[in-house]
């Protein structure tokens, strides 16, 4: 490992860089994570890999700090349980360890389907980086099908734990090790096919880095790794300064339920600033739950959240370990819902790292007086186990895509599935399993109202053409809806139901399992849209005439919500009658749901 007299240790100035080495090193590593994470794309055997893109490659320095990475903040210090139990001297090339314990890992995996698999790389015989991939893989186990169910109350419930371990030893693989995780899983030959995408891909890593190094040389590639972390890390304490005066700020939002009975559960969070350091406190957070709502928080996310917000307007820097380090300490208290005790689960953790990134923009808006982007909606998933007509088991993961929250120039967008996942297409929908896609539109009316409307949910309705099925299925953010800011109102609501309009129609709570289909049933799920941003009345009222066109608010909103009278079958505008209304009847428009939704607004 580099030790610390090592010249390239010393984090070095600007001038002590070649900045056109520099810049050649920062284009050669996002080409070297696009290139990772596109061939486990193209090679793993999942849809969730495969179609969702539910993935990340990363490089690391020799201490194990992020260089390059994603822009999903779901991840903390990948390396660090690895260290912490392979001394570095023990490494060698041609090593790639795996784990994906939730726990030993401080949340930097915050669920267990989450699968990590890391290469160390060397030159000259010296350790010099990680090459890291990361995947969801579909099964490992657990109470039902998919691993992760609303049903469960612990970890172990929720598939096969993999602590630190090496799976391969200088290139030779310790199969006896797999061979239990795979016999574990209900799709083995799934399993072995993400596995070997996912080692192909830390393989071409390690080669391209490798070839980094060999041009450039081992020193300055790894000043170049030092000087990109600086530099992020002094971008985002300047926007930090320039956005929190020294102070404290607090932001609370809500998740409603644990699937169990139980909620809701509070994320609170006070960001305290000292003029040149930054301070999370997380410790006021409601205590754990029984659910598997629990969102085991690596110190790292918070950083990592405000980082992709604060660097959205520098284009040419990187998210990195300079996030994480732009914020001094984070506190968590053991027992809450942000740092449950082990083994808590943790499976549907989404809804509450929703909540999480909701809460950090909304710090952002406390302390600029409402100049931030409104709350998105939780994404929504829901699980299809059962069988087809042949007899043959079948497995369906599908998240579905919600509105995101207004911004400040823009509307929020629509339609999405947590940042850059994307939807199943329909045609692969009903050629990969026993269903046909009957209904995929916009949900009209699920967005905001705002000077920009909020991000546009959807329904997605699907007919069960196999003999048997069960369902498990998890949406949120419907008693604490996405909130608006600055005058925006509300995203709306998500429900998911069964057989609608039809005699044995029933709708289903917001997080349950168990739910059984037969043939010729209609499972139907609606997701809900995201927060505005201003006051509606403000909105161009030609802009709120092309969205009931388009199918995104309705005509009966258009006059209720923005004052926009519109007449006749081709919805033409009645500018006098909006004039007037808009006058008249500008309503004072509340910015959240109930007075202690989010604290420091009000």
């Amino acid at each position: 490992m580099v030790n610390e007299t090592d010249p390239a240790r010393a984090e070095p100035g600007q001038d002590a860089i070649d900045p056109i080495v520099r810049e050649v090193v920062r284009g050669g590593l996002r080409a070297l994570q696009a290139e990772m994470e596109a061939l486990i794309e193209r090679t793993a055997m999942s849809a969730f890999i495969r179609e969702k893109k539910d993935y990340f490659a990363g490089v690391f320095d020799p201490e194990g700090q992020l260089i390059v990475g994603t822009n999903i903040p779901v991840f903390g210090d990948l390396i660090r349980p690895l260290l912490d139990r392979y001394p570095t001297e023990t490494m060698q090339q041609g090593d790639i360890y795996w784990y994906n314990d939730c726990y030993a890992s401080l949340g930097a995996v915050s669920h267990s389907p989450d699968q990590v698999f890391v290469a160390p790389v060397f030159v000259e015989d010296r350790l010099c980086g990680f090459i890291q991939s990361w995947a969801h893989f579909t099964d490992i186990g657990g109470m039902r099908p998919g691993s992760l169910s609303p049903d469960a109350i612990d970890i172990f419930q929720e598939g096969t734990i993999v602590p630190p371990v090496r799976l391969y030893a200088a290139g030779v693989h310790n199969e006896d090790a797999f061979r239990i995780f795979q016999r574990n899983s209900r799709y083995p030959d799934m399993v072995l096919g993400d596995t070997r995408a996912s080692v192909a891909a830390v393989r071409l890593g390690e080669r391209r880095l490798l070839e980094i190094f060999a041009r450039y040389g081992r020193n300055p590639v790894l000043g170049v790794f030092h000087s990109l972390i600086a530099e992020t890390e002094a971008i985002i304490r300047r926007r930090l300064g320039e956005l929190f005066p020294r102070g404290t700020y607090s932001f609370a939002d809500y998740v409603d339920t644990d699937g169990h009975g139980n909620g809701p559960f509070g994320v609170r969070l006070d960001l305290i600033s000292e003029g040149d350091r930054f301070r999370i406190d997380a410790t006021r957070s409601d205590d754990q739950a029984k659910g598997p709502i629990n969102y085991l928080m690596h110190p790292d996310v918070p950083g990592m959240i405000l980082g992709i917000y604060l660097l959205s307007t520098e284009k040419d820097s990187m998210l990195n370990e300079g996030a994480a380090r732009a914020i001094d300490s984070v506190a968590v208290r053991p027992g809450s819902i942000l740092q449950p005790r082990f083994p808590a689960p943790l499976g549907q953790r989404g809804v509450t790292l929703v909540r999480v990134i909701n809460s950090c923009c909304g710090l952002v808006g406390v302390a600029t007086g409402g100049q931030s982007v409104a709350a998105n909606n939780a994404y929504a998933l829901y699980y299809m186990r059962g069988s087809k007509k042949n007899g043959e088991t079948f497995l369906l993961v599908d998240g579905v895509a919600v509105g995101y929250g207004a911004r400040p120039l823009s509307d929020g967008i629509d339609a999405v599935y947590f940042v850059a996942q994307e939807n199943y297409p329909a045609e692969f929908l009903d050629l990969s399993y026993p269903v046909r896609l009957l209904r995929y539109e916009i949900k009209c009316d699920s967005s905001g109202p705002g000077r920009w409307r909020g991000g546009a949910g959807v329904i997605r309705e699907i007919e069960f053409l196999g003999e048997e099925a069960m369902v498990s299925n998890r949406i949120d953010c419907n008693d604490f809806p996405p909130w608006g800011i600055n005058g925006g109102m509300n995203g709306g609501r998500g429900q998911c139901s069964v057989n609608p309009g039809r005699p044995d129609a029933r709708v289903l709570p917001p997080m349950c399992d168990g739910v059984m289909l037969r043939r010729g049933d209609v499972f139907r799920i609606e997701t809900g849209g995201g927060g505005g941003w201003g006051h509606p009345f403000d909105r161009e009222a030609e802009r709120v005439q092309m969205d009931v066109l388009g199918g995104f608010v309705s005509q009966q909103s258009a006059e209720r919500d923005y004052g926009v009278v519109l007449v006749g079958d081709g919805m033409e505008l009645d500018a006098e009658a909006t004039r007037w209304l808009r006058a008249e009847r500008r309503p004072p428009v509340k910015m959240f749901h109930r007075g202690e939704y989010t604290e420091g607004f009000q």
